[in-house]
């Protein structure tokens, strides 16, 4: 529902990714229903923040592997129909023609009629598969305020990264104006205020809506073109002097510490998906979970029981330290530390979980051993098993590993000690 006088908004959250650089976390999942930080999933980021913002007409575009994306938000993002509020999952349906959705430009184009129903007088499209706080309706008035057909957000980047990220070269004579789009730039120009600073694009985007249908119109016919809102659609905007870049730093949220304020992580690796959970653990944490005037919304899960923690004999002692431990969590004589444990997860006698991630469900047996590992919904870890300890093990048992030493165990793997 729009502010009572202001302009109408439509939110699209793109949620049809592959997510191959996750995988085996998406061999059975779609990207954005991965599980993340313990009772999340990474789409409720994007629609905390929407919904936070007072945007509350949503629409999630799904394609790959939907059922559990689709059911999470069908069962948890429930709004009131009173007021006319929704978030509503859209698969790929073939509206326009025989082809699933092409990219992210396609996805939008296939999905118009959204657009023609709701009459919106501005779009506002984001991911759904980063971490972060964002207050979109800051970012939304900055757009009027310039006169931009297309606004683009990004954050701030030390200029020796600049080859990581799409980094937008601002017009010095007006810095809000984006010159042009630069893909993993070598030797880019710093920003006129910040000369050892880039800005990277965070894939969250405000349109005029006249100007977005008439742009994934116009991309539709061309053959060269990949259909996507980065690659496609914003350069065609920069290329008409119509985008204006808006700066991250400049968003405030609500209950923001000086340690967390400005986070943003593009979790699309396993490592990056490790990597943001590490920043979960710490005293301080660099992303705060714990920020109840911007609350990351997601199943309530009051129906499972307080975590537990048992034994307190000398060498048998449950303990957590430095992590996060889920409701129904069971805690048996064992030693976690460093570490997130999703629900359900049962951790027993003698074993030692240090620097990893335990999905739902996750069964640990006795003396068992996990250092820097993801292990899978309902793995179960028979007594004795060591991961993360031989990487020439784990991978003659299957599991991945990756090139910084992280392993991962897929969902369904059957383990042998």
């Amino acid at each position: 529902m729009p502010n009572r006088g202001g302009p109408k908004i439509l939110a699209i959250v793109l949620a049809g990714g592959e997510g191959k650089r996750l995988m085996p976390l998406t061999a059975d999942r779609a990207k954005p229903a991965v599980p993340f930080g313990g009772i999340y999933r990474l789409i409720d980021f994007a629609l905390s923040n929407l919904v936070n913002s007072n945007y509350l007409h949503i629409v999630v575009l799904t394609q790959y592997k939907s059922h559990s994306l689709d059911r999470h938000v069908t069962t948890t993002w429930r709004m009131s129909s009173l007021l006319g509020n929704y978030v509503t999952p859209v698969p790929a349906q073939q509206r326009v023609g025989k082809n699933w959705y092409l990219g992210s430009a396609d996805a939008i184009y296939q999905s118009l009629n959204l657009i023609h129903d709701e009459k919106p007088d501005y779009v506002v499209v984001v991911g759904a598969d980063h971490v972060y706080r964002m207050d979109f309706a800051d970012m939304v008035d900055a757009h009027i305020a310039s006169g931009a057909k297309a606004s683009v957000a990004a954050i701030r980047q030390p200029i020796s990264l600049a080859d990581q990220f799409g980094v937008i070269d601002v017009d010095p004579q007006n810095p809000a104006r984006i010159r042009a789009f630069l893909e993993k730039p070598t030797d880019p120009q710093g920003l006129p205020d910040s000369p050892d600073e880039v800005l990277a694009s965070m894939g969250n985007y405000v349109f005029s809506t006249d100007a977005l249908i008439e742009a994934v119109t116009r991309d539709a016919d061309l053959e060269d073109s990949k259909h996507d809102m980065g690659g496609d659609i914003i350069p065609a905007f920069v290329e008409r002097g119509e985008a204006f870049v808006y700066d991250f730093k400049d968003n405030e949220i609500p209950g923001a510490e000086d340690r967390d304020r400005g986070y943003w992580r593009d979790v699309g690796t396993i490592d990056s998906y490790f990597d943001a959970h590490m920043d979960l653990v710490s005293i301080h944490p660099i992303f705060n979970l714990y920020n109840d005037r911007w609350p990351i919304h997601t199943t309530s899960g009051m129906s499972l029981p307080p975590a537990k923690f048992v034994h307190g004999s000398h060498g048998r002692t449950g303990t957590a330290v430095d992590s996060i431990v889920s409701p129904g969590c069971i805690i048996s004589g064992a030693t976690v530390s460093h570490s997130v444990l999703s629900p359900n997860v049962v951790v027993r006698s003698f074993s030692d979980i240090d620097s990893s991630i335990l999905l739902d469900g996750v069964k640990v047996g006795r003396s068992c051993i996990v250092r820097r590992a993801i292990i899978d919904k309902d793995v179960t870890l028979p007594d004795g098993t060591h991961i993360g300890i031989d990487h020439d093990a784990d991978r003659a048992r299957g599991f991945t590993v990756t090139d910084s030493g992280i392993v991962v165990v897929g969902k369904g793997t059957v383990v042998t000690p």
